[in-house]
């Protein structure tokens, strides 16, 4: 790609989170104000705000970025009344997001998030945390109502808001019953085939499918063979996107990525250890089960041994250009019509990432 495309791109991408970000306050107000002036619930929504402001605006916000980005590769001459619907939908995006991972790190007992301490984990939050997570799902049909009500594809979202959330619940549910009960370790659980199941559930819908999809009902598509299309390509990309996140949460910086890693003291079926156990032998596989999943600094370190033993890390090197040309592929023999574009965008934002 030329220097200059990539300058532009980057421009582009840097004055959309602009606009982006500068709609935020709006929103905020929008949710909150009515209950501020309201003497019996007050508390609650003083409350509720910093809940938003320490929850929602402080990830990288690719998610809620890629509606506006689709939005206007589908529709090119779309007004700035309906770019900023874009944007609202963007960050419900965003605020689904902040629910899922304020639940998250709770059953994951996370310590950071984004750079700073999980909000659980944040002096005198603790498990109110929970019913905060309950508050960011609900401000998502609030917005939803507020600014599409009258518009066409307002039933569309509503549905594809409820169907995502469910999908992602079902996937973390799999996810969590994968780890051990009581610490008993059983490996024969840990294959790809369960952690494709909980990759395409918990994380690839989401964050994939739902951006495009939203783009796609806002600009009129429903037809469902155009949305599958679609839905395939990215379901893709978000197996590739989880298996660099398992990748960062060990090998990563946590000065870059936002958070300490623990995927292996958490005992999650991720794809560095799936991987390593596909390749270890026998002694290997018993000492992974003797010290995978547990909260202690040399056991983690031992684990971080096996994988180099068994050059995981360059495993993970091959499978990134493997999957990043099938996917490149699939783009390219699209045969519905959909601009090429929105794909491209969003595959070139992961690959190589290093947060």
């Amino acid at each position: 790609m030329d220097s200059c495309n990539t300058e532009s791109k980057k421009m582009k991408v840097s004055t959309e989170l602009s606009e982006f970000d500068a709609i935020f306050e709006e929103l905020v107000e929008n949710l909150t104000k009515e209950g501020l002036q309201d003497k019996e619930i007050k508390d609650a929504f003083t409350w509720f705000k910093e809940v938003l402001i320490y929850n929602v605006p402080h990830g990288k916000k690719n998610r809620g970025i890629s509606v506006v980005t689709s939005f206007k590769h589908l529709v090119p001459d779309a007004s700035e009344d309906d770019i900023k619907i874009a944007r609202v939908m963007g960050w419900c995006v965003e605020l689904l997001q902040g629910f899922f991972l304020v639940a998250d790190d709770i059953m994951d007992n996370s310590l950071t998030r984004r750079g700073q301490p999980c909000w659980y984990k944040k002096e005198g939050v603790g498990m109110i945390a929970i019913n905060d997570s309950y508050f960011l799902e609900s401000c998502i049909y609030k917005l939803i109502k507020r600014y599409a009500a009258s518009k066409p594809y307002y039933v569309h979202l509503l549905e594809l808001f409820l169907e995502t959330t469910l999908q992602t619940v079902i996937g973390q549910c799999m996810d969590l019953i994968t780890v051990p009960v009581e610490g008993k370790l059983d490996l024969s659980k840990f294959d790809m085939e369960r952690y494709s199941t909980i990759v395409k559930w918990k994380t690839a819908f989401y964050s994939f499918y739902l951006p495009v999809a939203i783009a796609m009902y806002m600009s009129g598509i429903t037809d469902e063979v155009v949305l599958a299309k679609a839905k395939e390509i990215l379901l893709e990309m978000g197996h590739f996107f989880q298996v660099q996140d398992d990748y960062l949460d060990c090998y990563g910086d946590p000065e870059v990525i936002g958070k300490i890693g623990t995927d292996i003291q958490d005992c999650k079926c991720g794809w560095l250890v799936v991987r390593a156990l596909e390749v270890a032998s026998e002694e290997q596989k018993d000492k992974l089960k003797e010290y995978y999943g547990k909260w202690d600094d040399e056991a983690v370190q031992k684990v971080k041994n096996i994988y180099k033993e068994l050059k995981v890390e360059s495993l993970y090197l091959q499978f990134e250009e493997e999957s990043y040309t099938k996917i490149t592929h699939m783009i390219n023999t699209l045969d519905v019509k959909l601009p090429k574009s929105i794909f491209h965008d969003f595959v070139n934002k992961i690959y190589k990432r290093q947060k």
